[in-house]
């Protein structure tokens, strides 16, 4: 086994580069992926209500971040944090008089900023960095005024963040194109992920951009949250003025704090952690195949993949958000698609924001949390909750147009009296401004903006429900198995007598899992010299942030079970069309669910035969699993857009495949063949019995299983 060394905390870069050995060791070994990082933090935003930029606003979000520094943790040197930030406004007048100070003659418009984490013990890599952002910008048809050192004070900051610290610069871009704010942004977010996708292709790692706008600009580091304007002193320039300011405390719980991982993102900043996470970014890569829209034209294969590497649960969800806003939509919207209300057992909502609701979920997979965000997409500053509810946000209004929004209530120093409203976002809830038109919304009031925007009544009437194509016929279908086949079956599946009575029994007789008090002694899977299901070899993740595990039956006011059928189309879209599908109450059928379900797809299903003949040599099972894979993608290919697998053909001469394998094997070839948004792979198996199967089916990407 290889050795893992012991850190040495002496020296500051003898420490990161220890950690970085051993984070390489331990990922080589299969033992650590950055994927798995999460984190838990402080979060909140200042908003001018009239959507004007003032002194004030800035001032408020450094004062409500350096009181959140409890939320944050302090390494032994007593100076290093593991990430704090402010997202403000462009001080346009701030950035104008350094270019004119350098000889340069201003073009029209708004100038964009990029702010900009350079290699610092790497004069080539960093020269090399600078090479490739400035011609993407010329390339582009903008102009350049120049780069900026960025002045900051390294005095304030631990040793070991140093020894990580980047060099940060800032570059400052001309719109000589002479287009709107709109189009400048987009472009900018295409020129920035080509700068990404390039600068990573030379293995570049130690290269970030933190914001590249003509709107916002992010100020963030390895720093504790009081340090910022100490580290940063551009921030106490009285022309640093901005009509909201984004704020974050990181504190990391299971994570390695890095430079780049410090929030807020692009776009959002974000307290909790995302437990769908592994789902949602695999979802993602399946909806690139079809994402297409006006606003970027062919250039859209350039903001693929969408979700970066190396990124935590945060920046993965800013990323997603952030293309959704960038195509087209606002952040209301998106905050409305991505982190839905639930509407399962919510008796009050109103039947529009239901059909709205409903609506996204047709497009696009909840990223549920535990989540607060506070977000922005130029126009809106957002905060909201995600439909769990289980991280606080409070808000106050004040006489002087402020809305000061966070995890705690007495970030800002309020006298009561200045006071005009206040409260909590509550689950699934958004409360945000509009900077524009300078006008505050309740979440009532936002989400009936949203409502009205289309006719969403009319759209989700398209969704086919399975409970109303029932008929008595589809309880009639018999398996027509004998005692002999019955006893045969249950060999090749590995169930035992122990498995009827304690497992299968309970369950029929009470309609629940069997609940036990002795503990499992049994030997873990891989361990065991008996046969265990591929079920056996999985367990639950749970969240690593003091949250209890959440299932339907617990929390039936926030979760649902439905499950759709259907093409998955274009995330970027937004019309009728999305709602022509099968929705289902749960992925789990019962018999006659599945023949309902099986009339209604009709031709456009193909079924496949998920047995083997043990015989034929040493790789029969490997064989006959690639076998499955072709002829999956060829129906898919040929049109079907539903796939059946079965091991209904078991016998004396045919062995199940494991159908966790088959079904696995299935959705990861068609994700990699970029085909798995056309289809759904649905399941009927003998081996299906107790609860944990059922998961590792559904998670391993079946969309429905009948047992």
């Amino acid at each position: 086994m290889t050795e893992i060394k012991k850190v040495q905390p002496e020296s500051g870069s003898q420490f990161v580069e220890t950690w970085k050995k051993n984070a390489e060791t331990l990922k080589a070994a299969g033992a650590y992926d950055y994927g798995w990082e999460h984190d838990n933090c402080g979060v909140g935003l200042i908003a001018a209500l009239d959507g004007k930029p003032r002194r004030e606003v800035v001032e408020a979000g450094v004062e409500a971040l350096r009181v959140l520094f409890h939320r944050g943790a302090v390494d032994a040197d007593g100076k290093t944090g593991d990430g704090a930030g402010i997202h403000v406004q462009i001080p346009q007048d701030f950035f104008k008089e350094h270019v004119q100070r350098t000889g340069h003659d201003l073009a029209g418009g708004k100038l964009a900023v990029g702010m900009i984490f350079l290699p610092k013990n790497d004069m080539a890599a960093q020269e090399r960095c600078r090479t490739v952002t400035e011609s993407e910008i010329l390339n582009f048809g903008y102009s350049i005024y120049g780069w900026r050192q960025v002045p900051v004070d390294i005095s304030v900051i631990g040793e070991k963040a140093n020894a990580t610290r980047p060099e940060i610069e800032q570059i400052m871009i001309a719109n000589t194109k002479g287009v709107d704010d709109d189009k400048f942004e987009n472009d900018l977010y295409v020129i920035r992920r080509r700068i990404e996708k390039k600068v990573l292709a030379e293995h570049i790692t130690e290269f970030y951009i933190c914001s590249f706008s003509c709107r916002s600009i992010i100020y963030k580091g390895m720093f504790l949250a009081e340090q910022l304007t100490t580290f940063y002193p551009d921030l106490l320039d009285e022309r640093f003025v901005s009509s909201f300011a984004i704020y974050h405390q990181r504190y990391s719980t299971n994570t390695f704090p890095t430079w780049r991982l410090a929030q807020p993102f692009r776009m959002l900043a974000h307290n909790g952690e995302i437990n769908t996470l592994m789902g949602n970014v695999n979802w993602m890569k399946s909806h690139e195949t079809r994402m297409a829209t006006d606003v970027f034209g062919d250039m859209i294969e350039d903001l693929k993949p969408t979700i970066q590497a190396g990124g935590s649960d945060s920046a993965a969800l800013d990323n997603v958000f952030e293309l959704m806003c960038r195509a087209g939509r606002s952040a209301p919207e998106v905050k409305a698609a991505l982190i839905p209300e639930s509407i399962g057992q919510n008796k009050l909502m109103p039947e529009e924001h239901r059909s709205m609701f409903s609506y996204y979920n047709c497009i696009m997979e909840p990223w549920d949390g535990p989540a607060a965000i506070c977000a922005t997409d130029g126009r809106w500053v957002v905060a909201g909750m995600d439909r769990n509810g289980l991280r606080p946000m409070r808000y106050s209004v004040t006489a002087s147009g402020l809305l000061i929004v966070g995890s705690e209530t007495g970030m800002v120093r309020l006298q009561e009296a200045e006071i005009v409203e206040k409260g909590r976002v509550g689950p699934g809830e958004c409360i945000g401004v509009d900077l524009r038109e300078g006008k505050f919304f309740s979440d009532r009031a936002l989400k009936d903006t949203l409502a009205a925007r289309r006719p969403f009544g009319e759209w989700v009437k398209r969704i086919t429900l399975l409970e109303g194509l029932i008929d008595a016929a589809d309880h009639s279908e018999t398996l027509g198995i004998t005692g002999e086949t019955l006893r045969r079956r249950q060999m090749g599946y590995g169930l035992t007598m122990e498995d009827m009575e304690l497992i299968l029994q309970p369950m029929g007789e009470d309609g629940k899992e069997a609940v036990g008090s002795m503990g499992d002694d049994a030997p873990l899977a891989v361990l065991s010299d008996t046969y265990r299901g591929l079920h056996c070899f999985f367990r639950q993740n749970f969240s690593q942030v003091t949250n209890p595990p959440i299932d339907s039956l617990r929390e039936t006011r926030v979760m649902s079970l439905n499950t759709r059928l259907g093409n998955l189309g274009n995330i970027l879209e937004e019309d009728a069309s999305q709602c022509d599908l099968l929705q289902l109450d749960s992925p789990v059928l019962l018999t006659s669910e599945f023949n309902a379900m099986r009339r209604h797809m009709g031709d456009t299903a193909a079924e496949i035969d998920c047995t083997f003949d043990p015989t034929a040599g040493d790789n029969a099972l490997r064989d006959a699993l690639h076998a499955i894979q072709r002829e999956a993608e060829d129906a898919v290919r040929g049109g079907c857009t539903h796939v059946i697998l079965t091991d209904k053909k078991a016998g004396p001469a045919r062995a199940p495949i494991p159908m966790i394998l088959a079904a696995g094997g299935v959705h990861t070839h068609l994700v990699r063949q970029q085909l798995r948004t056309f289809t759904s792979v649905n399941v009927r198996s003998g081996e299906c019995m107790d609860v944990h199967y059922f998961a590792v089916l559904i998670g391993v990407g079946a969309t429905t299983v009948n047992a």
